[in-house]
């Protein structure tokens, strides 16, 4: 399968802010889901204080595709791969900031019911969401995403660092 290419948002034109707006709506909703399973363990628990992380951790792991990462730095910039198996591009949004990269994924599952005994069954979860804080910041208008046989690859140059001026004094 040949690379295909992925939509990076870089939030600065006021359509981009309105995709951005919908980005976080799908984070908000990923998050209100992981909240609301996360209480509902609480509370089968008794209600018991102590266990709020332990909760949370359950709940995302239950809701959310893990998505491993490799992140690479050279003098150039950055290189991102992340594990996105059974995502398209299409099904893939990555927003970018100066230190920070946020990879979300939400995709559309058909389930097939079989004929006959369930033997074993693997659980698939329909979304993924990732940040990744950068330690340099990076050109946010030149980052490139491609998605080849379900690994997400980014190309993050790192910003022109700044520049030292030297004050001259006016001779008289």
């Amino acid at each position: 399968m040949p690379a295909q290419s992925v939509a990076v948002v870089h939030p600065k034109e006021e359509s981009e802010l309105a995709e951005q707006g919908e980005f976080l709506e799908d984070y908000q909703q990923i998050y209100n889901s992981i909240a609301r399973r996360a209480f509902e363990m609480f509370e089968s628990e008794g209600g018991a204080f102590g266990r709020e992380l332990e909760h949370w951790f359950k709940a995302e792991s239950e809701l959310l595709h893990p998505v491993y990462l490799e992140v690479t730095e050279s003098p150039e910039g950055f290189n991102v791969s992340a594990e996105v198996p059974g995502f398209s591009p299409k099904d893939l949004e990555i927003s970018v900031e100066p230190r920070r990269l946020t990879i979300v994924g939400k995709r559309e599952t058909k389930e097939e019911k079989k004929k006959g005994k369930l033997v074993y069954k693997d659980r698939l979860s329909d979304q993924l969401l990732r940040i990744v804080d950068l330690p340099a910041e990076i050109n946010t208008d030149k980052v490139k995403a491609t998605l080849d046989s379900g690994v997400l690859m980014l190309e993050a140059p790192k910003a022109a660092p700044a520049k030292k001026i030297a004050v001259e004094t006016k001779a008289a």
